[in-house]
């Protein structure tokens, strides 16, 4: 990363400035850099492979290895179900990495998602929108 990338950039209720700047074209250009989301996250690279399910090298050796490209178009989809509900991206990230949930034992959207469950944290984040969850 050059030291343009080592600011983090903040993107309030901007989530397709989000999507523009998560998107990988020097590997091709439909897919999402796990880089650019780790940094974004404010994740290890090695955290990220572990939360995906590959091995730590498949993120720098393959970032557009499908394994990786599925589980990042999940956690963007509850992240865009988390920022329509906060109407903040940033406090829609905050809530995806920190938020125990009490219907989930206790684990974060984050930790779902790392477990196959993003339509549990996207219909969680809709009974929310609604009003049937305190």
């Amino acid at each position: 990363m050059s030291a343009e990338d080592d600011a983090i950039p903040t993107f309030k209720a901007d989530f397709g400035a989000l999507m523009s700047y998560l998107r990988d074209v020097d590997a091709s250009p439909v897919s999402i850099s796990p880089r650019r989301y780790s940094h974004v996250l404010r994740l290890e690279l090695q955290d990220l492979a572990a939360q995906a399910h590959v091995h730590r090298s498949t993120i720098s050796r393959a970032p557009d290895s499908e394994t990786i490209q599925r589980f990042l178009r999940e956690t963007l989809r509850v992240l865009r179900a988390a920022t329509d509900v906060a109407g903040d991206v940033e406090r829609a990230i905050y809530w995806f990495k920190n938020e125990p949930l009490r219907e989930f034992d206790y684990k974060t959207a984050q930790a779902l998602v790392s477990q196959g469950r993003a339509d549990a944290a996207v219909k969680y984040l809709r009974m929310t929108e609604v009003g049937f969850l305190g």
